[in-house]
């Protein structure tokens, strides 16, 4: 199936055909009519292709921490790119966080990605929203690293042998999110 900027949906997730449909319809309206600021600024990085190799960085995150990539060996990784201010990602991150929440103890890490521009805002947002996985800032070597795709909001399932399994841009919704979970 091809996605709105005609490359390849890759490793659709969830396989109820009404879903798949939907994830389509919603990916094809944001992509053709997606305003400047869902698609990020300069030159957006290709989506990862399915079974490629993903390098994690270390990456600061908003709470303090500090997320490693030996924090990640085997176990699923989910890369969730998002911002304060995206009204998809609005809808897709409780959703997210519920995931992170009943998958952790199997081995999954959710690790988002705000592309907001100041680290107050995501830090505020996520308070205000009760939201708790790790979360990093896409800034300086975190971004030259985890270059973000177009759109918004985008998310990379890794598989526990570093490879990728899964790259939606656009909206999932919460059956799509729960998928995720197969990897496991």
């Amino acid at each position: 199936m091809d996605g709105p900027e005609g490359g390849a949906v890759l490793g659709a997730v969830g396989d109820v055909p009404d879903a798949a449909r939907r994830r389509w319809l919603l990916s094809a309206l944001a992509g053709a009519s997606a305003p400047v600021w869902a698609q990020g600024a300069g030159p957006a990085a290709p989506v990862p292709t399915l079974g490629s190799v993903l390098p994690l960085t270390e990456v600061p995150l908003l709470d303090g921490g500090v997320f490693r990539p030996a924090d990640a060996e085997g176990k699923v990784v989910v890369l969730y790119y998002w911002a304060s201010w995206c009204p998809f990602c609005a809808q897709q991150t409780p959703w997210m966080e519920k995931l992170w929440q009943a998958q952790r103890q199997r081995g999954l890490v959710v690790l988002g990605l705000s592309i907001d521009t100041q680290a107050a805002d995501a830090i505020a947002y996520r308070a205000r929203k009760g939201y708790t996985f790790p979360c990093g800032l896409l800034a300086g070597e975190v971004a030259r690293a985890l270059p973000k795709p177009k759109g918004l909001p985008v998310t990379i399932a890794r598989g526990r042998d570093g490879r990728v399994a899964a790259a939606e841009t656009g909206q999932l919704f919460p059956e799509d999110v729960e998928a995720l979970a197969r990897f496991l």
